[in-house]
């Protein structure tokens, strides 16, 4: 049905709700860095984990699952779900190491790890090459995403549309800082996720049921799109089911999904107020993200395979399904969840771009505290530059927009370019050997890879065999044609940090407490809880309900083994 006013009147309310929070942001104040880019580092789990799977769920996720699904089927999707094993192994390995870190961003970890100049040219340069190449391509295939569905659904000029909400969105982030983003974060998903359960059960309904509509798929469908087995779909090669399971999660980094985290999701282990709420809220980041929110999407994307079949543009099944299945009120609410879910992704990349170019790049390198007659007025200064940043980031978001026409296409673009970089950012913590040249090779030749493939016609899976393959091997050479960290460096890491790994010759007397394989098996049951929601959820969907809650049953004992030690 089409959009009408009080459809209009309910998204204009959730844009008064944006402005009450971002003045209550105000009246906290944002005095310093540390509130403006972490919270004040203060925050539970909860919202923690809540935020994070929040940023993560922007308007182009439901359009990219449901391209997915037309093309492979439900199995397509271990394109992502590899990532849970990357963001598991994060939770109880990485992330105390992260807060123990105690840094404001990611990138400023690399002068605690790393020393001399190459560890400021290596600082100064990730500063600036994720803020603006990476960061503006993920606002812009988001934007993508948001702007087919208001096409779609509105009829409205999407780049008129767009410039209004980035505008709105710019001035708020401005003023609130990452703490008005991880509350608005908190009533974003749940609104996200009530509208695309709510989409989702429409939408099985106007096709008959579940049961009719597995009748109806195995109609349209030359192979079982029902399965979770990558292998037995012939539209996805042996190479790439290869590379979704077994490079993918460890080698090339990815918002949300860093080796051994890092980016935004590292920025909100940052806020936590401490080690535990920093793991519980990873952990409960990665559950909602793997384990509850995939499946109203999926559901969805299977019904517009039924619906609009041969759409030459798959993504817009899912705005099309909107317009197809939902009753009077709805609408409304429905793009207030995914509007609540583009601000709360795009106010997240501005922070966290932002984050970036002040406190790695303008502080570091151009006026640093220093220069100021105290260090109350050096933090007013920077979070003044901190808001002009953000401002102006929004605006190179927008037009980086332009280049864009496939969600996925941008997931791929952005994996190919930093295929095999992950090896080291694992291994950085836990291999004293590893050094700040180590990093900057394994940049270097990932960028170097991806053009290289490219050129050569490579499809997906051989572009990340090939970059990852060729910058492993010259990243482990620069390491060992390098010297190492001095030691001083390194025993100001170890003291700090106190990981795991080789670092006997470094340790001074100070020794981790943290062991090996009780994280292992946390990793483990984690991991099996996650799949066995996923798998009893589509048991009771499709299959087998008995099964389906015995799965479900077996996850949530594998939560509770491992929620009561941490």
């Amino acid at each position: 049905m089409p959009f009408e006013t009080a459809d209009y009147l309910v998204v204009a309310g959730y844009i008064l709700l944006m402005i009450a929070v971002a003045w209550a942001a105000k009246v906290r104040g944002q005095e310093s860095l540390d509130d403006f880019f972490a919270g004040g580092k203060n925050l539970p789990w909860w919202l923690v984990g809540v935020s994070m799977v929040a940023t993560t769920f922007a308007a182009d996720t439901p359009l990219a699952i449901t391209g997915i699904v037309a093309k492979q089927g439900i199995a397509g999707n271990w394109f992502w779900w590899n990532w849970m094993i990357s963001g598991i192994v994060t939770v109880f390995i990485y992330a105390k190491l992260w807060k123990r870190a105690d840094v404001i961003t990611d990138v400023e970890f690399i002068e605690l790890r790393y020393g001399g100049k190459p560890a400021s040219f290596l600082r100064g340069f990730r500063a600036l090459y994720f803020a603006f190449p990476f960061n503006c391509i993920i606002m812009g295939w988001v934007t993508v995403g948001m702007a087919k569905i208001l096409t779609v659904v509105t009829g409205a000029d999407q780049w008129v549309a767009i410039l209004v909400l980035y505008g709105l969105i710019g001035i708020y982030i401005a003023i609130s800082g990452l703490w008005g983003v991880m509350v608005t974060d908190f009533v974003q998903f749940i609104l996200a996720m009530a509208g695309t359960i709510a989409l989702a059960y429409f939408s099985v309904d106007h096709v008959g049921g579940l049961s009719e509509l597995k009748s109806q798929l195995g109609e349209v469908a030359n192979y079982d799109i029902l399965s979770f087995n990558p292998f037995t779909n012939p539209e996805i090669a042996l190479t790439t089911a290869f590379i979704w399971l077994g490079m993918n999660w460890w080698a090339a980094w990815y918002p949300g999904a860093e080796p051994g985290g890092g980016g935004y999701i590292a920025q909100r282990m940052f806020s936590a107020k401490d080690e535990k709420n920093a793991v519980g809220g990873t952990l409960l980041f990665n559950i909602l993200m793997y384990a509850v929110r995939p499946w109203p999407w999926i559901l969805v994307g299977l019904v517009a395979l039924v619906v609009f079949p041969g759409l030459e543009d798959p993504e817009t099944g899912y705005p099309l399904m909107m317009l197809e299945v939902l009753p009077v009120g709805w609408m409304g609410l429905l793009m207030v969840a995914f509007l609540s879910a583009f601000v709360s992704t795009i106010s997240t990349q501005l922070n966290w771009g932002t984050s970036y170019v002040v406190n790695d790049f303008y502080k570091r390198f151009i006026k640093n505290e220093e220069e100021f007659e105290n260090k109350e007025k050096a933090q007013k200064h920077y979070v003044f530059i901190s808001r002009v940043a953000t401002l102006l980031m929004a605006a190179l978001g927008v037009g980086v927009s332009y280049f864009f026409d496939s969600v996925s296409g941008g997931w791929e673009f952005i994996l190919s370019l930093s295929a095999g970089i992950g090896g080291v950012l694992l291994l950085r913590w836990f291999w004293w050997r590893i050094n700040a040249w180590s990093e900057i090779s394994a940049m270097i030749a990932a960028f170097a890879g991806a053009v290289f493939s490219n050129q050569m016609g490579y499809d997906f899976s051989g572009s990340m065999i090939f970059t990852t393959t060729f910058s492993t091997i010259i990243w482990l050479a620069a390491t060992f044609v390098t010297k190492p960290e001095s030691e001083e460096t390194l025993k100001k890491f170890y003291a700090k940090v106190t990981p795991m790994g080789s670092w006997s010759g470094y340790r001074d007397g100070n020794y981790t407490t943290d062991r090996l394989l009780p994280q292992l098996v946390n990793i483990g049951m984690s991991l099996g809880a996650i799949f066995f929601f996923l798998y009893g959820l589509g048991q009771i969907f499709f299959f087998n309900t008995g099964t389906g809650i015995g799965f479900l049953l077996g996850g949530c004992i594998f939560v509770w083994a491992v929620v009561r030690k941490i």
